[in-house]
């Protein structure tokens, strides 16, 4: 029986979740995952230019899980691309640092840490708020981890 996969940290939800080729519905395209903290992973190295290292610390895990990684989630997006497949983000054992909040009112989005609750916009005073992280099923369990962590003595304390 293989180990349980630990826990990845994903600095925020993605702002976008799927991706298609122009012109073609995606009820027609064969559809690829590619997992949160495989995001995560392609923002850390190939957008931030982390070193593997650097990108390891950031999310929690060992340098070698995140060359695996990497690697898995640039083949995935690199068959997408030559295929012409519908890309969705989705899944993975993750936990979000931060969320993103949007306005359904006003439109704003502004960032914030996923341990404080917000219940009206900034910008328009409105209710009507969608919490990013909260589409993929998260929220409490983040801020519990958070909370956990900060107990033990910080974020990489278990290394």
């Amino acid at each position: 029986m293989p180990r349980p996969k630990n826990s990845r940290t994903v600095h925020e939800p993605p702002l976008f979740v799927e991706f298609k080729p122009t012109g073609i519905a995606g009820k027609n395209l064969e559809q690829r995952f590619l997992t949160l903290d495989e995001f995560e992973a392609v923002r850390l190295a190939d957008s931030k230019g982390m070193t593997h290292e650097e990108a390891s610390l950031e999310m929690d895990i060992s340098r070698s899980t995140f060359s695996r990684l990497i690697d898995r989630a640039r083949n995935i997006i690199a068959t997408f691309l030559i295929r012409g497949q519908l890309l969705t983000i989705d899944g993975g054992n993750i936990h979000f640092k931060n969320n993103i909040i949007r306005c359904l009112d006003c439109g704003h989005m502004f960032k914030t840490s996923i341990d404080i609750p917000l219940s009206k916009c900034p910008g328009c005073s409105s209710t009507a708020l969608e919490n990013l992280a909260g589409g993929f099923g998260h929220g409490v369990c983040c801020t519990d981890r958070i909370h956990t962590q900060t107990k033990k003595g910080g974020q990489n304390a278990k290394r």
